[in-house]
Formats: structure tokens, sequence, C-alpha cells
């Protein structure tokens, strides 16, 4: 087995157990109406802006078009994908947030998103129109992250949108002080990147086949810094 998927399943296993079990209930909290403290409604603020920012450039008539959610969480952004029309399958490592999202779905979409608890990289069957994977990259180192991009890139035909976490003083200075926290208080911690390095990977990586990085776009509130990155089939 390389280090490179060595590395990917060891930081999945975490974040697995971190999602479904340490930090469930305060997602769908976070992920909700629920009052939440004021740093955490930056982050919720931060997110709503994302996924507003990612559903731009996607087309607004979805009808016709099968989407993947890599790494839905509670399911906020396949909802809106559906409501405009798509067919989506949305896949998240934790079955607890799985059950969240299905809960949470309206009835009125009851047969347009297929909530699966289980890897990004292997999310069903047949090909897909669009990708979108928010705030699950984040997580993995840069080989990693595009390693997983360039499996769902080869079942989706010609629009991938993710974010990642740029490198900016802040996220460093978080990634630093993160680490001196007892291993048993932390949080999966998030790798920041290089915009230019991110680009250069997935050109790399995955240029051959097609598909080159495009629009970016930053989200910066508060406690919350994620940059948007779109990567599309020339």
């Amino acid at each position: 087995m390389s280090a490179t998927l060595d590395s990917y399943q060891q930081r999945r296993a975490a974040l697995e157990a971190y999602f479904d079990r340490t930090a469930a209930e305060t997602w769908r909290r976070l992920t909700s109406d629920a009052p939440v403290s004021r740093i955490r409604a930056t982050v919720r603020a931060g997110r709503d802006e994302m996924r507003a920012t990612m559903l731009s450039w996607l087309p607004a008539n979805m009808r016709g078009l099968r989407l993947l959610d890599a790494g839905c969480g509670t399911g906020a952004f396949a909802v809106e994908a559906a409501r405009r029309g798509a067919e989506v399958v949305a896949i998240d490592l934790s079955p607890t947030l799985i059950d969240t999202a299905r809960e949470r779905l309206p009835a009125g979409l009851a047969g347009r998103v297929d909530f699966r608890a289980g890897d990004m990289r292997e999310a069903g069957e047949g090909m897909f129109d669009i990708a979108v994977a928010m705030d699950s990259l984040i997580h993995y180192r840069p080989a990693d992250a595009v390693r997983a991009l360039g499996d769902i890139a080869a079942r989706t035909r010609g629009q991938m949108v993710i974010t990642f976490a740029p490198r900016t003083p802040m996220l460093s200075a978080m990634h630093a002080v993160g680490q001196l926290f007892p291993r048993g208080d932390r949080s999966p911690a998030i790798v920041p990147v290089g915009v230019r390095t991110l680009r250069r990977g997935i050109d790399a990586a995955l240029g051959q086949d097609g598909w080159a990085s495009a629009r970016s776009h930053r989200v910066d509130r508060g406690f919350y810094i994620s940059q948007a990155l779109e990567v599309v089939r020339r």
C-alpha cells in the first residue's frame, strides 16, 4: 500500500470517529437554526456564504443532471441542488450525520436525494455531470486531496467545485496552536495549502484527462476561512 493511500485512510478513520461521535451533536446544532456561540456563528455565516458562492457557479436549472455531493454533512447543499432539479447522490463518512440529513430532507424532495454513508472516493454507480466537495477535502494532505479528487473526476463529466483551506497567517497560526492541545481534545486539523500549489497539483494530476483549475473565491468570516475552486473539463 502506498504511503499516500495509507495517510488518506488514517485521516479518514479519524474524521469518521470525530464527526460520527465526538462532534455529531455540535455539527447538528451548527447546521440548524439553534443558538450557537459567537465563534460558531461566524463559522455558520461563513459556510452559508460559501454554499451560496458554490451554488452560484452551478446551473440555475439542473433538471436532467446528476450531482455528487462528496462529504455532504447534514445535507444542506444536496437539498439546494435538488431544489434546482438535480438528481443528487450525497455521501458522508458519518452515518450519524447522514441520518440527520435524511430527517431534514423536505418531503417534496423525497426521491431526488440519495443519502449514503461511506467514502466519497467510492460514491455509487454511474457517472455524474457535476461534483461538489464543500469543506470535505480540507483535512487531507494536498497529495491525498488531489488523489481523492482524481477518483471523483473519473466519474464526473464536466464540472467540479471544491473548497480548500488557503494558506494564510491566521490559518497557519490556528493549525500550529491546535497541535499544542492534548491529543484527545483535538479536532481533526485542517491542512492549509497555497492556492498556486493546489492549482499546480490538480493541473498536473488531472490535466492529461482534460481537467483544469478555473475560477476561485475566498470566504473569510471570523473563524471560517475557506476558498472555493472550480475544476472544469476543457
